[in-house]
Parts: C-alpha cells; sequence; structure tokens
C-alpha cells in the first residue's frame, strides 16, 4: 500500500515540473528579411520631331506663288531649302515651307513701320580715350545760403532770393481701349482700304480677293504698315504685283498696277502711296487686292472697316 502511494506522489510531482515548463517559440514570420531592390530608371521615351510641312511643285508655278500661298517671303522659303536661284524651280520638287528648329527669321520676316528720321547721333570717343574731354566732376554741398551765394558768385550771377519751387510732373491718366468690333478676326493689324472705288469681283475661294475699278495711274496704298516682301511681275495672272507683310500671320497684296513706287525689304507706313493703279496682266483697270492669314485668302471685307 505505501509503496502504491510514493508511486502516485512521484508521478504527481512529475507532472507538476511538466506544466511549468516553458513552451517552444517558433518563428513563423517565413524566410529571411531582405532589402528592396533599388528601382531601375527607365530610359525617357525618345523625342519624335514632327514632320515639317512641304509642298511638292507643280507645273507653271513660281516661288512667288508658292511664298504667297504660305503667307511666306520667297527669300525665307528659298534659303530653307537652298536655293540659290529662285527662278529655276523643278516639277516634283519638294519644298519645306516652314522654318527648320533652330533657324533664325530673317529680317524680311518682321515687319517694322517706318518712323521719322531724327538728326544723326555724332559718335563719341569714350571718356578713357586719349582724345576725350574730361568735364570736371560734380561736387556735394550741404545747402546753405552762404555756399548757395558763393556758388552764385563763382558762375557769375545773382543768387536767387529763394530755391525754384519743385515741379511734381503727374501722369496723365491711361485712356481706355476701344473695343474691338465683335467678330472681326484683326488682330493687331490697323488695316484701311488701298482705294476708294467700285467693288467690281467680290471675294470668293476662286478669286481669292477683291477687284475694285479705278483710273489709271490713282494712287494705290498701303492697306497697313509693314514691310514690301515683293515687287514686281514675276507672278503669272497678277500683272505688276507688291506684297506686304504686316506679320508673321498677315499679308496683303496688290496687282495689275501700272507702276510700282516701292521696293523689296521697303518698309511702309498704312497709307503711303506704293503704286499706280493700271491694267497690268488685266483687261481694265482695277486693283485685285487680296488680304492673307497664314496664307489663305481672307474676305477684305471681314477685316478691314467699312469702304
Amino acid at each position: 500500500m505505501s509503496r502504491i502511494l510514493v508511486m502516485a506522489l512521484a508521478a504527481l510531482l512529475v507532472a507538476s515540473c511538466a506544466a511549468r515548463r516553458p513552451a517552444p517559440v517558433v518563428d513563423r514570420t517565413g524566410a529571411e528579411q531582405r532589402p528592396p531592390a533599388p528601382e531601375v530608371a527607365q530610359p525617357a521615351p525618345p523625342v519624335v520631331e514632327k514632320p515639317l510641312p512641304t509642298h511638292t511643285v507643280k507645273r507653271g508655278e513660281t516661288i512667288i506663288g508658292i511664298a504667297l500661298q504660305y503667307g511666306l517671303d520667297y527669300r525665307e522659303l528659298a534659303a530653307w531649302n537652298n536655293i540659290t536661284n529662285p527662278n529655276v524651280l523643278s516639277v516634283g520638287q519638294v519644298l519645306v515651307v516652314a522654318a527648320p528648329p533652330g533657324t533664325t527669321p530673317p529680317a524680311a520676316n518682321v515687319a517694322t513701320p517706318l518712323v521719322s528720321a531724327g538728326p544723326p547721333i555724332e559718335a563719341r570717343p569714350l571718356a578713357n580715350t586719349p582724345n576725350a574731354k574730361v568735364e570736371p566732376r560734380g561736387q556735394k554741398v550741404p545747402y546753405s545760403d552762404r555756399a548757395l551765394a558763393q556758388l552764385s558768385a563763382e558762375a557769375g550771377v545773382a543768387p536767387p532770393s529763394q530755391p525754384p519751387p519743385q515741379v511734381v510732373e503727374v501722369p496723365a491718366p491711361a485712356l481706355p481701349e476701344p473695343e474691338r468690333p465683335a467678330g472681326t478676326d484683326r488682330e493687331d493689324v490697323d488695316w484701311m482700304w488701298p482705294v476708294k472705288g467700285k467693288i467690281l469681283s467680290a471675294f470668293t475661294e476662286g478669286t481669292k480677293g477683291v477687284d475694285i475699278g479705278g483710273r489709271k495711274g490713282a494712287p494705290v496704298q498701303a492697306a497697313a504698315s509693314g514691310r514690301v516682301v515683293y515687287a514686281g511681275a514675276g507672278l503669272r495672272g497678277y500683272g505688276k504685283l507688291v506684297i506686304i507683310k504686316h506679320s508673321n500671320t498677315w499679308l496683303s497684296a496688290y496687282a495689275h498696277n501700272d507702276n510700282i513706287l516701292v521696293k523689296e525689304q521697303q518698309d511702309v507706313r498704312k497709307g503711303q502711296k506704293i503704286a499706280e493703279m493700271g491694267q497690268s496682266d488685266a483687261d481694265q483697270v482695277k486693283l485685285h487686292f487680296e488680304v492673307r492669314r497664314e496664307g489663305k485668302p481672307v474676305d477684305p471685307a471681314k477685316v478691314l472697316p467699312p469702304m
């Protein structure tokens, strides 16, 4: 009996020790932690240059007519295409009709109205050159009645009884800009009609302009300030022709003149006489007048004031 009791006590003791043993710790986080892989910079997408617009020369076309069609100066058109002789074009020749990247626009592309010329400015030597005349430098003296009297005596003039009053210039208030009529597309060009007369032929897609009647020798005036980019008779059907570029957007053309009074690359002002009316390459005395926006014909009646 005692033996059974001893064995029971021993079993209880072993069970008590087993209950106090800590449970094993198991790492369940998975595989070993690794640092994130460095980001690889993606290469920039290639820059795709937009192809320049071109024109394929057709039979009978001239560089003057192609330039007029795209609102360009024929000189810049020739320069962009490395044309040394503008009078020679080949049928099927492909011309670039826009400035290549990095091309500096020529001076002919800038319309600068004429201004009244003032007297010439004489060139003078710099102050540090041997021939320069060095003037005495001014000296600042604190103001006092005694100092004023001394300076006046040195200058040989009587001192003023009192200092002259200060004149304060007040700027005139800015005048409001007149509102531009709605529905017009005049932009910044100040237009006028080149001649006054009867409209013989209205604007259509075929005529590209208007025909205005008049008498031979009547003055033809510039419809706006700009630069003459063509003056001659090299465009069939236009006779003696003048083309004026007013901006990078607008130009005007004056055809069938009897006499041209301006030269290419000449700056003209609005209203300046540029030609005399005639009937060169026409069946009667008239002025064929065109207004073009980026080379596309525009009805002059929509951009010019009422005649």
